[in-house]
């Protein structure tokens, strides 16, 4: 794989966590206290940087086969995951993501929550919502990188995608100081989770040690047929709705 859809495809997996994450920190810094956020978001990316230390360079002493196979497994259910939560949505069976309502959410905890001083921070309560959201989404950014590019043997194009990713969001947060709700992000989930899926299945086979017809060429077959076959399940998914929509309509006619 050359370096730059390994760069795009980090940068769409990454923007998604990363936005999820602002939606979090932005919540709190307005609703509450902006020193104390920004020093749980602070320690969070020393953790992060920590634990990327000490796990990353442990990944390249493992067996490339047997990596290849555990990581292509979980990113292949990983991104099925995402792939199903995204087709739900996109026909109705499960309510859109709002990021605009996950905002709101946190705003009003935010506001409910008392004020407590631990520890040297003045508002333990926007520290630790702030660590725990940087952190748990941060690792998720982590693990994306360290994935794409240990198995790609380019660790450095997936960092850059992950850092443009981080800044791009970043930027935006602070310009707008909101949420960004304009970010279609149920298709970016989509997205997401049809090359998840593509290169967990292209991984997980060459760790089981099937070998694909043109090595990494063979992606530019496997992507479109996961996204094929997510898309064919919308369209049914969307016509059965519709079917079932039309006799119960009828059968109020009827009445």
């Amino acid at each position: 794989m050359t370096a730059l859809p390994l760069i795009l495809t980090v940068f769409v997996a990454c923007v998604v966590e990363a936005v999820e994450a602002l939606t979090i920190v932005l919540a709190t810094g307005i609703t509450r206290e902006w020193k104390s956020t920004l020093q749980g978001m602070a320690v969070a990316l020393v953790a992060l940087a920590v634990i990327t230390a000490a796990v990353g360079p442990a990944i390249g002493y493992l067996p490339l086969t047997g990596l290849r196979l555990a990581v292509g497994a979980l990113l292949a259910i990983f991104g099925l995951q995402w792939l199903r939560k995204a087709v739900l949505r996109a026909t109705g069976y499960k309510a859109l993501h709002d990021e605009a309502s996950a905002y709101l959410r946190e705003v009003n905890a935010a506001r409910q929550a008392a004020r407590e001083s631990r520890r040297g921070v003045s508002d333990w309560y926007s520290f630790t919502l702030a660590f725990k959201g940087v952190l748990l989404e941060g690792l998720e950014v982590v693990f994306i990188v360290i994935t794409f590019g240990d198995n790609q043997k380019n660790v450095g194009a997936a960092v850059i995608g992950a850092a443009a990713a981080i800044v791009v969001v970043t930027i935006t947060g602070i310009a707008v100081r909101a949420p960004l709700t304009k970010v279609p992000e149920n298709w970016m989930k989509f997205a997401v989770g049809v090359m998840l899926t593509s290169f967990g299945t292209f991984w997980g086979a060459e760790g089981a040690g099937v070998s694909w017809p043109g090595n990494d060429a063979a992606l530019l077959v496997i992507v479109p047929v996961v996204a094929l076959v997510a898309g064919s399940y919308i369209f049914w998914l969307r016509s059965r709705k519709t079917a079932a929509a039309v006799p119960a309509k009828e059968s109020e006619v009827v009445a």
